[in-house]
């Protein structure tokens, strides 16, 4: 989110200072903060996301120096598991949230989770460039199915392969693609695991992650889009299938029923149930009018994400932060 907005910015003419893109985690944090103290005469306002885990920490220390050196700064709260962690550091989050001028969350599930620690929570969703999503209506879907995510617990990758199991009898055509980078926690290899003991070889894929430009391309080839995650927020991997009109069965869970309207623009099941999954999906397959109506009313709603609609909001916001701090220091 953080780089697509510096470049839209940058695409206003706006000037930037950015950092930091080190893999690195302690190399990354020293980057961080160095660019904010040598830096500091460059930038009017600093922009910094907070996630759960350790990367809040790192938010942390970066916003208790943009304090000290006085300069006023929007957080923007981001992941599905942001709440739990801020159950167990209740104090940390309150302090760094009233710290900040501004904080935004890109979903109302992530702001209602959040107003116990700040109450006034701006509501600004992340964006999609709708125009490199090529739209589809999917008039009649097909029994190929896409799956786009990172390999990674939270999202349950393992799931998907028991849904084809469960479709394929009536299905035999029917294949799945994986796509997403691995995260080193097993997944991938458990995934893997259940797709050979299944016998699924043929029928499911598993690409190791593509570039951002080429996801338009691999959606395309699919018409069901399926979310198989345990924690959520607003997935952006959603919005891009929705974008291109694929029919979009997700577990409903954390901000997905903000953000998704069951048997509206896709259908919702419980987590961790492959079988209610493939009932979903056999819907789609089989009821008449049902995937037209999904693939036009996702198509519908992502519209709203548009650049071209999110990008004045965050303009009128930093505009606020910084006429806000200038009427401050006269």
């Amino acid at each position: 989110m953080a780089e697509e907005l510096a470049l839209s910015l940058e695409g206003k003419g706006y000037s930037l200072v950015t950092t930091s893109e080190i893999r690195s985690r302690l190399l990354r944090l020293l980057d961080m903060l160095s660019t904010v103290f040598f830096q500091r005469k460059r930038y009017q306002i600093a922009y910094v996301e907070a996630y759960s885990g350790a990367a809040f920490f790192w938010a942390e220390m970066v916003c208790k120096l943009l304090v000290v050196l006085r300069k006023p700064y929007i957080l923007t709260l981001h992941g599905g598991n942001l709440p739990a962690f801020a159950r167990r550091w209740p104090g940390r989050v309150r302090r760094l949230l009233n710290r900040a001028d501004t904080v935004t969350s890109p979903s109302r599930y992530l702001l209602e989770e959040m107003r116990f620690y700040r109450k006034d929570i701006v509501l600004i969703p992340n964006p999609l460039e709708i125009k490199n999503y090529p739209f589809c209506l999917r008039s009649k879907s097909s029994p190929h199915l896409v799956w786009l995510r990172a390999f990674h617990n939270i999202y349950n990758p393992q799931m998907a392969p028991l849904v084809i199991a469960s479709l394929r009898k009536s299905y035999p055509e029917i294949t799945l693609t994986m796509i997403g980078p691995d995260k080193m926690d097993g997944s991938l290899e458990e995934t893997q695991s259940v797709i050979e003991k299944l016998g699924l070889e043929t029928l499911v894929q598993i690409v190791p992650g593509i570039s951002k430009s080429e996801v338009p391309a691999n959606l395309e080839r699919a018409d069901i889009f399926i979310n198989t995650t345990n924690i959520d927020n607003t997935p952006v991997s959603v919005l891009e299938a929705m974008a291109c009109g694929l029919c979009v069965v997700s577990t409903n869970v954390g901000g997905i029923s903000y953000l998704l309207g069951d048997d509206e623009d896709s259908l919702l099941v419980p987590p961790n149930d492959p079988e209610a999954m493939a009932v979903a999906i056999q819907r789609i397959l089989i009821e008449p009018g049902l995937s037209e109506r999904l693939s036009l009313n996702a198509h519908r709603k992502a519209e709203r994400f548009d650049w071209s609609v999110i990008l004045p909001q965050w303009e009128a916001l930093f505009s606020d932060v910084v006429n806000q701090q200038e009427g401050r220091l006269s």
